[in-house]
């Protein structure tokens, strides 16, 4: 699996785990000069707390446009050390 923005492959892997229509893409898999922190955070009740990673490409910059639980709740331990995207991030084989 490849998630691309802005024509760039930013993150690369064999092994995603999906989730409710999401593929989570291993921390390990993502070319980390593309991705920043962002201070956006969301709750899910079955998930935990989300935070968001700012991806910028060749200037551009999509803002929270990555996410990932740092702390995942037992129910969805699967996608922990894992990030998933959103924002016109496209995700393919």
């Amino acid at each position: 699996m490849k998630a691309i923005w802005n024509g760039e492959v930013i993150a690369e892997t064999d092994d995603t785990v999906t989730v409710e229509g999401n593929h989570y893409f291993p921390e390990s898999s993502l070319r980390r000069e593309f991705f920043s922190a962002s201070e956006e955070k969301t709750f899910c009740p079955w998930k935990g707390e989300a935070s968001y990673y700012d991806i910028e490409v060749d200037g551009s910059r999509n803002e929270g446009a990555a996410w990932y639980y740092p702390t995942p709740k037992p129910a969805a331990a699967e996608i922990t050390d894992r990030v998933a995207f959103w924002r016109g991030v496209e995700v393919t084989e």
